[in-house]
C-alpha cells in the first residue's frame, strides 16, 4: 500500500462524517422548527393560534362544524342534539372520537383534554356559559378561542369562524356554496306561491306547566332556514331579552289570536323524527289554534331539523321545508 491510500481513506472517512453530521444536523433543526402561528380575534380575545393546527379539542356548537370540515380532531364534547341531523359518515366519526366534555361547559374534563395533547381548543358555548369553564386551566394546555352563539341564525358567521380557526376554510366554503345553491333553487320553486304571504312559527320551548308558548319571528332556529327559502315571518319581539331572545319569546296560551291573528300561515317546530313535542302539541290542541285563521284555512305546516347549525346539516332542513311547504304550490 502506497503512503497516499491511508491519506485518502482517512480524508473520506471524514468527509462522510461531516456529511452525516450536518444531515443530522438538519434534520434536527427542522424538526425543532416551530410551527408558524397568527393572530386569531376570538371572543376571548386575540389569541396566538397554530396556522394549520394539528391536533384539536372542540366543544359545543363547534363539534358538528368541525366533524363536517373534516379537521384533526382528538377530542370532542357530547352533542346529543344534533345528532339526527349528521350524515352516517359524520356520525361513525363523533362516535370514535374521545369526549372530553358533556353536554354543558360545566362537564368539561380537563384531565382528558390534557391527554388528547391538542396543539389548540375551540370552545363553542355562548359567553355567559365561559363562566363555567377554567380557561387558564386550559390555556396551560394549548391555545384557546372562544367562538360562542349569539342570535340563533348567527350559526353561518359562528361556523366560517370556527372552521377558520381550525384551518378548514376550504371546507367550509365548499359545504356553503351547495347550501347556497340548494337554497337559491328553493327560492325560485316558491317564489310566485309565498309572495305576499305572511308566517307566524311556534317555537318547541314553551313551558306547559306556565301555561306559555313559544314564538319565533325571523332570524329564530325554527324560522331563520325558511327565511332563505323566501318565508316572511312578520312581527318582533315586544322586548329584547338578548341572543336567542332577541328573536323570540313567550307569550301566554291564551295570547294565540293576538300573536298569529294577522298570519296567513303558520310553520311549527317538530322532532328531527316528525313527532310533535309536549310543547307544541299544547297549543295545537288548544280551541284558540284550531280558530286561527290561518289554522282554518289549512295552512299550518310542521318543520324538521329547526336547529341546524351547519350548512351541511341545513341541506337536511332545506330538504324537510320543501316536504312541509309543498301544499302551498297548490294554493
Amino acid at each position: 500500500m502506497s503512503s497516499r491510500q491511508p491519506k485518502l481513506l482517512a480524508g473520506a472517512l471524514a468527509l462522510t462524517l461531516a456529511l452525516v453530521t450536518g444531515c443530522a444536523s438538519a434534520a434536527s433543526t427542522e424538526s425543532a422548527a416551530p410551527a408558524q402561528t397568527r393572530v386569531f380575534a376570538a371572543d376571548n380575545g386575540d389569541v396566538t393560534i397554530p396556522v394549520t393546527p394539528k391536533r384539536v379539542v372542540a366543544t359545543g356548537y363547534a363539534v358538528p362544524v368541525l366533524i363536517e370540515a373534516g379537521a384533526p380532531l382528538v377530542g370532542i364534547s357530547s352533542w346529543k342534539r344534533g345528532l339526527a341531523m349528521m350524515t352516517p359518515e359524520d356520525l361513525k366519526t363523533y362516535e370514535s372520537l374521545e369526549k372530553i366534555a358533556g353536554e354543558t361547559a360545566a362537564e368539561t374534563n380537563y384531565e382528558a383534554v390534557a391527554q388528547a395533547k391538542p396543539d389548540l381548543i375551540v370552545i363553542g358555548v355562548p359567553k355567559p356559559a365561559l363562566g363555567d369553564i377554567d380557561l387558564d386551566r386550559l390555556k396551560s394546555i394549548a391555545p384557546v378561542v372562544a367562538i360562542g352563539p349569539t342570535t340563533p341564525d348567527a350559526w353561518r358567521d359562528l361556523s366560517r369562524r370556527q372552521s377558520d380557526a381550525a384551518g378548514r376554510l376550504g371546507d367550509f366554503d365548499t359545504a356553503k356554496n351547495a347550501y347556497d345553491q340548494k337554497a337559491a333553487a328553493l327560492k325560485k320553486k316558491y317564489q310566485d306561491a309565498l309572495s305576499g304571504m305572511k308566517f307566524g312559527h311556534v317555537g318547541a320551548y314553551g313551558d306547559v306547566a306556565e301555561g306559555t308558548f313559544q314564538r319565533e319571528f325571523g332570524g329564530s332556529w325554527g324560522t331563520n332556514i325558511a327565511q332563505d327559502l323566501g318565508v316572511t315571518y312578520y312581527g318582533e319581539v315586544k322586548s329584547k331579552g338578548g341572543n336567542a331572545r332577541d328573536v323570540s319569546e313567550y307569550p301566554s296560551i291564551e295570547e294565540l289570536p293576538q300573536s298569529f291573528g294577522e298570519a296567513d300561515a303558520i310553520t311549527y317546530t317538530v322532532d328531527p323524527d316528525g313527532t310533535v313535542s309536549e310543547q307544541v302539541q299544547y297549543v295545537l290542541d288548544s280551541k284558540l289554534w284550531k280558530n286561527l285563521p290561518a289554522v282554518k284555512a289549512g295552512q299550518a305546516y310542521p318543520l324538521r331539523y329547526t336547529e341546524a347549525a351547519t350548512y351541511g346539516s341545513a341541506l337536511k332542513t332545506l330538504d324537510a321545508i320543501d316536504q312541509a311547504l309543498a301544499p302551498v304550490l297548490d294554493r
